[in-house]
């Protein structure tokens, strides 16, 4: 019962202004004798919109900082996010330049399509066939090699080859035989 009765007494308590921010938000705190600490929050000047309060401010709020920002603090770091986005866009405008006078920039013909890679430049490495035959007689030449390896190799009883004793797993199809493969020691 004096926990319930402290909580309301503590919202009669006087509460400490702290500051202000630039859009009109105050930030108070208070500090609680029955949890032996400092609550924080903030009034908001319009309506309770939590992303017009500033980073600096989060952060006090959240009790990551010791200490609520000054009016000087927030001035300069306005001024270093002015910079920052002054810079980007010089960087964004400098590289608009630099693709236009390299000729690199592709035009986006289409929404949600992208154009396939240049080859150009990969496909200049290799040398140009003088027989298109070639090509033709070394695919011919896998295709039966391929065809030759899956061709069923029938094979007697009597005459079967010894199988190598391996540590690897071997065989498939008619010749696998249960148990004839060890792990490893």
């Amino acid at each position: 019962m004096s926990r319930l009765w402290a909580r309301v007494a503590g919202l009669f308590r006087s509460k400490s202004f702290i500051g202000a921010d630039q859009t009109g938000n105050k930030y108070f705190s208070r500090m609680e004798e029955i949890d032996v600490k400092e609550k924080r929050w903030v009034v908001f000047r319009r309506e309770e919109d939590p992303t017009s309060v500033p980073v600096e401010w989060i952060c006090w709020l959240n009790g990551q900082r010791k200490r609520a920002p000054t009016p000087e603090e927030m001035a300069e770091l306005e001024a270093r996010r002015e910079r920052v986005k002054l810079n980007v866009a010089r960087l964004k405008k400098e590289e608009e330049e630099r693709k236009a006078r390299e000729g690199t920039g592709r035009k986006i013909t289409s929404i949600g399509k992208v154009e396939g890679p240049d080859l150009t430049s990969f496909v200049r490495h290799f040398p140009p066939d003088s027989k298109g035959a070639k090509s033709e007689e070394a695919s011919e030449e896998a295709d039966q090699s391929r065809v030759k390896e899956h061709e069923p190799e029938i094979v007697t009883a009597e005459h079967q080859p010894p199988e190598p004793r391996t540590t690897e797993p071997s065989g498939s199809g008619s010749s696998f035989r249960p148990g004839t493969w060890q792990p490893p020691s």
